[in-house]
């Protein structure tokens, strides 16, 4: 199986998760728990991983599936996987929560390790961003379809740059780790994948990830950004990885449109 030759079948899987969602959202009756990782979970969230893990498994039954809502299985079995489907049902639980309409359904094709394909779906704006492995990485909104590309700053430009920040993280706690702080204009978004997207696009340079994430929130974000001509690395500026590791948190991360910056001189990690 190439993965263009199911792409519209997962935007689909993803599409029909996120008008779920957004019936849900809108509707405002939504049941509310709490994790064991002190995490929030919506019946939201329940229903979108519902749908993609049904549909997933009868488009490729052959594929195994690891998603946030399922994702206690040994590094034991998960490392005999060549090829699975990684999946966020709902990225942005907090701000499902909260109403700012800030999530996105993911859905991301890890193959040795590596994201070769993903999905990021906003059910609030019905806007999809895909990217394939070599195929680039695209924005579907309604029938309009572009290729998106990171905005490729010049060593010259950088006395200006725009940080893609949370509604709802103290923004100083990012500024501080800018060595010119206050060279640096926010552009305020929720969800850690929308906020990729933003950089992928070419709406922000950079976006730093503080605190705690899952392997889920990363895979689709991280072959669009690349497809897009920019990076997803960790806040040592190391390769992120994939199913390696008996944990699936993620290290701290950086997400840049200029891949070839200086970033261990523009971050005074």
């Amino acid at each position: 199986m190439k993965p263009e030759d199911v792409i519209d079948q997962v935007i689909g899987i993803a599409t029909e998760a996120g008008e779920k969602i957004r019936d849900i959202y809108l509707n405002g009756s939504f049941k509310r728990e709490i994790k064991s990782d002190n995490t929030p979970v919506t019946s939201a969230d329940l229903a979108a991983h519902k749908i993609i893990c049904q549909q997933l498994a009868q488009l490729t039954p052959d594929i195994p599936i690891l998603s946030e809502e399922a994702a206690d299985i040994p590094l034991s079995v998960r490392e005999t996987w060549k090829r699975y489907w990684l999946v966020d049902p709902l990225d942005g639980t907090g701000e499902f929560i909260a109403g700012s309409g800030d999530f996105s359904v993911i859905i991301a094709l890890v193959e040795h390790n590596r994201p070769i394909m993903g999905i990021v779906y906003v059910p609030m704006t019905k806007v999809c961003y895909y990217a394939i492995a070599g195929l680039g990485a695209y924005k579907r909104d309604g029938k309009n379809e572009l290729r998106i590309t990171s905005k490729q700053l010049k060593s010259n430009e950088t006395d200006h740059i725009r940080l893609a920040v949370s509604r709802r993280q103290d923004p100083q706690s990012v500024l501080k780790l800018m060595n010119k702080p206050n060279h640096c204009e926010l552009v305020v978004m929720g969800g850690a994948a929308l906020k990729s997207c933003l950089v992928a696009e070419g709406r922000a340079d950079c976006y730093v990830r503080l605190g705690p994430t899952g392997e889920w929130d990363t895979g689709a974000a991280q072959i669009i950004i690349e497809e897009a001509g920019g990076a997803l690395i960790d806040i040592n500026l190391q390769p992120m990885t994939y199913n390696e590791r008996e944990s699936l948190e993620n290290p701290n991360f950086i997400v840049v449109g200029s891949a070839d910056l200086p970033w261990d001189i523009l971050l005074t990690t």
